[in-house]
């Protein structure tokens, strides 16, 4: 006979009316109960389950160990098809739960219980003693229906219900809501599968959200395919998964760590090295599926190339403050030569309907299908935004409303930064399975006579031209813009922008070059699966923008966020050639750019202080004439910006990366002057990162 030999049962039919009472009802049937009479089959029930117990329970030897003296309560059923189920266990160990669920998974399938003759479920509830006695079954009563009820089966599997959702294995992410962190090199990942012929994508505005990329690109299959076989917890962690993952039916959430630890050398600086030191946390999720929720907090201390330093404190703010690292924020300073800078972005992600997508939050946008963007780019710090993007048919239109400051000392009010506003809208049209058409239109005003944020510019369909118009002329500064993009073939896509400051019809006519004529083109192609060599993307791109664009007469509705351009970083009056290759192969990714530029800088040498249109936080009061501007007058300047970039993934889920580089840099101005003079740099780098934002260093 085995050690543990007695069971106290309390079987209990769950019910309305008694067995005795009404012989049309019959239990579930044992198959050694059919031959017995109708009024005992509920007994010889009772019998069967309580000699299975007998024979087959076994009590876990921790629970033995420790003395343990309790109960275990079940509540079970035998369905319409005869098989038993589970419904709830409480007990005190885990291991009797599971117990008794291994036990119950052993009983055979019987015949179901009837009720005038048609079959229906039974539910049971069961007290196992522990330790186990030797005595007979002590009480055989039956529960009336309204004594345990539905809801409260429900109600006490609640709990375990969240415990199983918890380890769900889907992961939610990929048909969120969520932004796909912008960064070019991983968007190539996916560029060419959103720019097939045929299909109805809108690729300009930036960042894309989950949801709409994987109707085009499989990032399950890619998380297999990149999946490192490992069973430990720390290697699942490291190669495969989120630092922190919790999931139920409806909600989800990551935590992890940020990281971006840099060390390098410049061979034309004085400091002996280069280094950052980041540290930070994001985390990201969903409630439901319409939804979603990012934050993520920086700290940050770092010493970067002399010529990135220099450009930093540039563009520093009034106040003790020392310098702005572009596209961060500002910096104050850390030890002698060095800068702290913290930063920290969030946002709502909300879809009230499947053609409508809302976000709020702190961070940045993009619009283009380029390296560069002339109508609204990512190069400036972080800042308050709300987005609206609508897609139906063939259009996608995204309404963008920005709160910026100006934070040179010259703006200041009351020690405080100028709060200014963007509001623009982008147009974006698949007029036929290759050609896609896209307007874009974009006012800038201040908070002058307490303006404030002016309603006017709230609605999402106005033309922001005319409301500027009706402002007053000096209320705002209002550009316009367009875009296209034609696809060759799946491989080769053709893409541009024009953006229009300021146009004078007479003064082209004129022929004079005039200043007030202030514009800017781009003009790019991508070639995917380059020289047929799969994740080989190569990409030529050519910006050129006149002198004085993006400024203005009132010199506080340039179009710029704390000393940065809200298009292109290097401002205006310049022409770029960019060439940019990019691979990838499993893990394994590598990044080369090449960018020749010409620029026209100002003097600012006491005897020539005009302003030559590169500028454009200087008023265009200043400018030595009215005719004959043309790209790159002033000081002109050649530039030549080289990078090498090569890596390896660590983890997708976070993505982790492990790097290293080399920026090679000649900066070549025709004459030398106190902030301007020639530099050649050579930049070598290497570290590991949390890859989340586009880093800019081809000023």
């Amino acid at each position: 006979m085995k050690q543990f030999i007695v069971l106290l049962l309390v079987l209990v039919q769950y019910n309305s009316y008694s067995q005795n009472t009404f012989l049309s009802e019959k239990p579930p049937v044992f198959p050694n109960c059919e031959a017995v009479a109708i009024d005992s089959l509920q007994a010889c029930f009772d019998k069967n389950i309580y000699n299975t117990l007998y024979e087959k329970f076994k009590v876990p030897e921790q629970v033995s160990k420790e003395n343990y003296k309790g109960e275990v309560v079940v509540i079970f059923e035998v369905d319409t098809t005869g098989q038993f189920q589970v419904v709830y266990t409480d007990a005190f160990y885990d291991e009797l739960k599971k117990e008794v669920k291994r036990l119950f998974l052993e009983f055979p399938k019987i015949k179901p219980a009837t009720y005038n003759g048609k079959k229906t479920y039974k539910q049971y509830s069961i007290s196992i003693r522990i330790p186990l006695t030797d005595q007979s079954v002590t009480a055989n009563k039956e529960i009336k229906a309204n004594e345990i009820s539905k809801l409260e089966v429900a109600a006490k599997k609640e709990f375990d219900k969240i415990d199983k959702a918890l380890k769900a294995s889907e992961n939610k992410a990929f048909k969120s809501q969520l932004n796909i962190q912008f960064t070019h090199s991983d968007y190539a990942r996916f560029d060419r599968q959103m720019n097939l012929i045929g299909t109805n994508s809108h690729t300009a505005s930036k960042p894309f959200v989950y949801e709409a990329v994987s109707n085009y690109y499989d990032f399950e299959a890619e998380q297999e395919r990149l999946k490192k076989q490992t069973e430990t917890w720390g290697g699942k962690k490291l190669w495969n998964e989120h630092l922190v993952e919790l999931q139920g039916e409806d909600y989800w959430f990551t935590v992890d760590p940020i990281l971006d630890l840099q060390v390098g050398k410049d061979t034309d600086a004085e400091f002996n090295s280069t280094f950052n030191n980041t540290r930070g946390f994001v985390i990201q999720g969903g409630l439901g599926k319409k939804l979603n929720f990012y934050s993520s907090v920086f700290e940050s201390q770092g010493r970067f190339a002399d010529y990135v330093n220099r450009y930093a404190e540039s563009l520093k703010a009034f106040g003790p403050d020392p310098a702005i690292i572009p596209g961060r924020g500002i910096a104050k300073r850390f030890k002698t030569n060095s800068y702290d800078y913290p930063v920290a972005e969030a946002y709502l992600s909300f879809t009230p309907a499947k053609f409508i997508n809302i976000q709020f939050g702190h961070g940045k946008n993009f619009i283009g299908d380029g390296y560069r963007s002339l109508l609204l780019s990512d190069v400036a710090s972080p800042h308050p935004f709300l987005k609206l993007n609508t897609k139906f048919w063939k259009i996608k239109y995204t309404n963008t409303w920005m709160w910026l400051k100006d934070v040179r000392p010259e703006v200041e009010q009351d020690k405080a930064f100028l709060t200014k506003y963007i509001a623009n809208h982008y147009l974006s049209w698949n007029a036929s399975k290759r050609l896609n058409i896209g307007l874009f239109e974009s006012v800038l005003w201040t908070n002058s006579n307490d303006r404030g944020f002016d309603v006017n510019y709230l609605n999402p369909i106005i033309f922001y031209r005319a409301i500027e118009f009706e402002t007053g002329q000096g209320a705002g500064n209002a550009l316009l813009g367009a875009s296209a993009k034609y696809k060759w073939n799946d491989n080769i896509n053709m893409y541009s922008q024009f953006i229009l400051d300021e146009f004078s019809l007479g003064d082209v006519k004129a022929g004079e070059k005039s200043w007030k004529n202030k514009f800017g083109f781009q003009l790019g192609v991508k070639y995917f699966n380059a020289f047929k060599v799969d994740n080989l993307l190569v990409q030529f791109e050519y910006n050129r923008v006149r002198p004085y664009t993006y400024s203005h007469n009132t010199i506080v509705l340039n179009y710029a966020h704390n000393n940065q351009s809200m298009a292109h970083l290097w401002g205006a009056n310049f022409s770029e050639a960019i060439i940019i290759g990019r691979y990838r192969y499993k893990r394994w990714f590598g990044d080369a750019k090449l960018i020749f530029g010409t620029r026209g800088l100002d003097f600012n040498n006491g005897t020539n202080d005009f302003n030559y249109g590169g500028d454009i936080y200087r008023s265009e009061v200043d400018r030595p004439f009215d005719t004959g501007v043309e790209v790159g007058q002033g000081l002109k300047t050649k530039t030549f910006n080289g990078n090498l970039q090569a890596g390896f993934l660590i983890n997708p889920a976070t993505n982790l990366k492990v790097f290293t580089d080399i920026t090679v840099r000649n900066f070549n101005p025709e004459a030398t002057t106190a902030s301007t003079f020639k530099n050649n740099t050579v930049w070598f780098n290497f570290g590991l990162r949390t890859d989340l934002f586009n880093r800019y260093f081809d000023n």
